[in-house]
């Protein structure tokens, strides 16, 4: 089921419009912008508008995992590559064959990994953990971070030639302070959504509130809303 995006904003729906145009690609995507931006909606949107829509759909948080076993989760490992594996396991890359691989948080991955990740892109081709054997990735990758990764290069966190291997469509998600617009749909939104699940009858809000609403920043974006 498609993700539903909620929006009146020119902005957002520019957005969109990028996104629709390049989903049927197999074009690397970087997906920028705040925390609770919709950086993972888009990045649906983009897997099920593309012909890859009916292969796997495998999503990965790289700021969640631990770095010695991110690799692991990514690639796989073979049984005896180190203390605890004791069984072959497959890898994201081969569960996501054929379809999308969505590589969330991209600007916490080590160094080592990134050269791992930037020899993918390259070659199309991975090995697992403890194993000399090349296995090919026919994976469309969509990474997203809500750092700037540019600043990151420039320090030395981030590998350049690897972000212009993710960069090649860059997608900028703007937050929710740059479409207030959006406000009043999204409050009618909840409030059916929260309505229906909650079982309760909440009519709307004044126009004071709303007001109150519009006027405000959101620094926590629309989880906070």
């Amino acid at each position: 089921i498609e993700p539903v995006i909620i929006t009146r904003s020119q902005r957002m729906k520019d957005v969109l419009t990028l996104v629709d145009a390049v989903a049927d690609t197999d074009s690397t995507i970087l997906i920028t912008g705040e925390s609770v931006t919709g950086k993972k909606l888009i990045a649906q949107r983009l897997h099920l508008r593309a012909h890859r829509r009916r292969a796997a759909w495998v999503a990965v948080n790289c700021g969640a995992i631990p770095g010695e076993l991110l690799e692991s989760d990514l690639f796989g490992h073979v049984k005896g590559a180190f203390t605890g594996a004791v069984a072959n396991r497959e890898g994201r890359f081969e569960a996501a064959e054929g379809g999308t691989l969505f590589l969330d948080e991209i600007a916490e991955m080590g160094p080592n990994l990134q050269v791992k990740l930037l020899r993918v892109l390259q070659t199309r081709k991975y090995e697992s953990v403890g194993s000399a054997k090349s296995k090919s990735a026919d994976v469309r990758i969509v990474a997203a971070t809500n750092r700037d990764l540019e600043e990151e290069v420039r320090v030395s966190n981030f590998r350049e030639d690897l972000f212009y291997r993710l960069n090649v469509i860059p997608v900028h998600i703007p937050s929710l302070k740059e479409r207030k617009e959006d406000i009043q749909l999204l409050v009618e939104y909840f409030v059916r959504k929260f309505n229906q699940e909650k079982g309760r009858r909440v009519t709307g809000v004044t126009r004071a509130s709303l007001r109150s609403l519009v006027a405000y920043d959101w620094p926590g974006k629309v989880r906070e809303l």
